[in-house]
């Protein structure tokens, strides 16, 4: 591995092996998502907690802080919108490994939708994708989206999925968490993976339990973003989150920290 892809998977996965991932590029299919209308005041308070921000070009030139120290995973693929929920999976590359040189990225990121009428396509994308980046030493995450189809969140289609987007050439994987499989999906796997927040959830604590047994299964990571942007109180769960993953946490002791920051009793 070149010197140049081993120092910009440094900036992502830490010293501890580990990696918490804070997505904001959501609006690239849904448009202006509930808390996240204004994503560099969204942001503001809680990015400090995350070891790299995921977000399209559009929102980082225009509403993220050039000063910002936080490694930048690019999203590059989109076309499809929630207008046409049943075509999410009709992707495409809209934005260049040349951009994502010039704004700085650390690591671009693309979805694929295995197993959908266009497998073939995003594959073959995910593939040119990796071709490019790897000629300058950026790392590709691929994302395995199952779009509006959520019952394909069972391990043998997760496994399929990330194993097949590793032997493309992804050099970590975004997929979801399931409890029965994981860590043969882990096992199947030969590159990092990070498993991704899903939807909002109630409770703090049934994130935090899903993290740590991920974690404990062979995670390495989150790239969650609803979970904590979306939460009534963002820093408590920026923390707590980041506890679990780079303290080793358990539900319990994150949850104490979620309250303490919450009642104004820790920082």
């Amino acid at each position: 591995m070149e010197w140049g892809m081993k120092n910009r998977l440094s900036q992502l996965i830490q010293k501890d092996g580990r990696a918490m991932f804070l997505p904001i590029d959501h609006g690239y299919f849904q448009g202006p998502t509930s808390n996240l209308e204004e994503p560099g005041k969204t942001i503001e308070p809680i990015w400090p907690y995350a070891d790299a921000i995921m977000l399209t070009r559009g929102v980082l030139r225009a509403a993220i802080d050039p000063a910002i120290t936080k490694p930048i995973i690019l999203r590059v693929s989109g076309g499809a919108t929630m207008a046409r929920r049943d075509e999410l999976d009709n992707e495409g590359i809209t934005t260049s490994v040349t951009e994502a040189i010039r704004l700085n990225a650390s690591a671009v990121s693309m979805s694929v939708y295995v197993g959908s009428e266009r497998e073939h396509q995003t594959l073959m994308s995910l593939g040119n994708l990796v071709n490019e980046c790897e000629d300058y030493g950026i790392p590709t995450m691929a994302v395995t989206s199952v779009g509006t189809e959520l019952g394909k969140r069972d391990a043998r289609y997760l496994a399929l999925a990330s194993r097949i987007a590793a032997e493309i050439g992804a050099r970590v994987v975004k997929t979801y968490y399931c409890e029965e499989g994981f860590e043969k999906l882990v096992r199947g796997c030969p590159v990092p993976i990070v498993i991704a927040g899903g939807p909002k959830v109630d409770s703090e604590f049934e994130v935090f339990k899903w993290i740590y047994d991920a974690l404990e299964k062979g995670a390495i990571g989150v790239n969650l973003g609803r979970n904590i942007w979306q939460h009534e109180h963002p820093v408590a769960m920026a923390k707590a989150v980041r506890a679990v993953i780079h303290e080793n946490a358990t539900p319990k002791e994150a949850q104490d920290v979620f309250d303490a920051v919450k009642s104004g009793k820790a920082d």
